[in-house]
């Protein structure tokens, strides 16, 4: 008797070790997929064989990921990566351009570094997928899908379970309105006329997802642009104060975006959409960095210059060693830690202006 006692006791240990082993998604994945639309703050891959400089598959990129560089414009993982994990996938969803098969019904990630809205937007680094071109190759996604399930009514139904994400705009600013040398829009448009000529067109693709099956969309607002390295490095006179006129082109933007998902929840049928406010989250962060545990807010963990922010990442370049005590990465990208943050924050929110109307976890359970 005392024999089987003990035996189950090493069954109990044993099994209680194993479950605290298994990656949360091997227990719970609350959504059959996610699909990721996005620019380099999200991209894991895409830009990898385009002829572009915007890339990031090389080391110290990728530093403090599991598999290494990946394409990844971080030191680890983006904020699309910590939203799967909070979903529960087993998992990191895998880049568009090296995905087949039954690989894609756990779902795709289509961003493409440098991209935006706008179709011009980014040009100058080279190729890249523009918002409209993402959306065409989830199209083609579908119809891979329909012939996997069988027909378009399956398919239809297995999709509107899925959660999408869109996160673009930083580069139709960054890369576009304020960048005149290259770019004619900032001429053409005030910030108020171009932030609605932007909803309007992502108002387009939007309605092109859904009448390709998304119901429950994830809208990413811009961050704050004006506060990243590059350009504290140009347009601060102290290399600390962020560049307002930046900042508030995109606060228009993202006031519209909030008003968007109101309105396509108002008027389109089973349309679940949420909108992230980034740009809050991050202020929140830069009002009382050490509450996070940062203690360098305005310059980059890697990179050339002052703030760090003058050259990006170059390749093998030594990093900073205290990567977690960092806000950004390098002239533009947030480090791991910070993406931690606003991942978790985006799947659950901590104040009630995180989200809006609800976060995502809520939005998986509906």
């Amino acid at each position: 008797m005392e024999g089987v006692v003990k035996k189950w006791w090493v069954v109990c240990v044993f099994f209680v070790v194993f479950l605290k082993s298994v990656p949360y998604g091997a227990r719970a994945q609350q959504v059959p997929c996610y699909f990721i639309f996005g620019d380099s703050l999200v991209d894991n891959g895409n830009n990898n064989q385009l002829t572009s400089l915007a890339k990031a598959n090389y080391l110290p990129y990728g530093i403090d990921f599991p598999r290494g560089p990946t394409g990844r414009f971080s030191n680890g993982r983006t904020t699309v990566d910590v939203i799967a994990e909070q979903l529960g996938f087993r998992n990191y969803i895998p880049p568009y351009a090296t995905t087949r098969g039954r690989a894609i019904l756990g779902g795709v990630n289509y961003a493409s570094a440098a991209a935006g809205i706008r179709e011009e937007t980014g040009q100058q680094l080279g190729d890249r997928i523009s918002f409209s071109g993402q959306v065409r190759n989830y199209q083609n996604t579908v119809s891979q899908i329909v012939n996997i399930l069988g027909d378009q009514g399956a398919a239809a139904n297995y999709l509107s379970k899925c959660i999408f994400s869109i996160g673009l705009g930083s580069n139709d600013y960054l890369n576009n309105y304020f960048m005149p040398q290259f770019y004619s829009s900032s001429r053409q448009y005030t910030p108020e006329q171009f932030a609605n000529v932007l909803i309007q067109q992502y108002t387009q693709q939007l309605r092109i997802l859904y009448n390709y099956g998304a119901r429950k969309l994830v809208l990413i607002g811009v961050g704050q642009v004006g506060c990243s390295p590059s350009e504290l490095a140009q347009n601060s006179p102290d290399g600390r104060t962020c560049v307002q006129r930046i900042n508030s082109a995109n606060q228009i933007f993202n006031n519209k975006l909030r008003s968007l998902v109101a309105q396509f929840n108002g008027n389109t049928p089973a349309a679940k959409l949420v909108y992230i406010n980034a740009y809050g989250i991050f202020q929140d962060i830069l009002n009382r960095p050490a509450a996070f545990g940062f203690t360098v807010t305005n310059a980059g963990c890697c990179g050339v210059g002052r703030n760090n922010g003058q050259i990006t990442c170059l390749p093998l370049q030594t990093p900073c060693r205290n990567r977690n005590q960092f806000l950004f990465w390098d002239a533009f990208h947030p480090t791991e830690a910070a993406n931690t943050i606003i991942g978790r924050r985006s799947y659950s929110a901590q104040s009630p202006s995180d989200v809006y109307p609800y976060d995502i976890r809520r939005l998986a359970q509906l």
